[in-house]
């Protein structure tokens, strides 16, 4: 199932007042219809089919694919019977999520979303990124721009979430540079 927004979806993320939880509105920007369920589930952790499923419902997201067959997702929970395994499974999850894809994914989703010149120019050099040290200058780039472009609340919201998903060293990077207060 690779799931995508609907106009709803698109209207709740731009008036940022909709009754959506953090994780929810993550998870409603990185459906564009090109990632599966199984990449979002990579990216969001292993919650994110049942929110995909609760978007659905709430008529924020359109699956453009056939569902997969729910027996085999019921038959994967109800397998690992040892306790040894779930205390082991989160741990990896977390690591999992803090990457440079991952901050790169986000925040290209954040641009699109901005209707100001400054952010197309800031998202073409964030997909032009080649590398790490080149994702890190369009990262900052962008988070230096942020604030002029969007409410400062938002911003804020937006930075702290890109701090949680980027590895630790390129965080210490950007406290460096002074994008994060030390």
């Amino acid at each position: 199932m690779q799931p995508c927004k609907t106009d709803l979806a698109r209207d709740a993320l731009q008036a940022h007042r909709a009754p959506l939880a953090m994780r929810q509105r993550r998870l409603l920007i990185l459906c564009d219809g090109q990632r599966d369920l199984a990449q979002l589930t990579a990216m969001i952790g292993p919650e994110a089919p049942a929110m995909v499923i609760q978007l659905i419902q709430a008529g924020y997201l359109v699956s453009m694919a056939p569902a997969e067959p729910a027996p085999p997702a019921a038959v994967v929970p109800a397998a690992p019977p040892s306790a040894a395994a779930p205390t082991t499974t989160p741990a990896p999850a977390t690591e999992r999520r803090r990457s440079m894809v991952a901050a790169r994914i986000y925040l290209i989703g954040i641009l699109e979303l901005q209707r100001h010149p400054q952010a197309a120019v800031l998202l073409r050099t964030l997909q032009q990124a080649r590398n790490d040290e080149q994702v890190v200058a369009a990262l900052r780039g962008a988070l230096d721009a942020l604030p002029g472009m969007t409410s400062p609340g938002y911003c804020e919201r937006v930075r702290q979430r890109l701090f949680e998903v980027l590895p630790e060293t390129r965080l210490a990077e950007l406290e460096q540079a002074g994008v994060i207060p030390g």
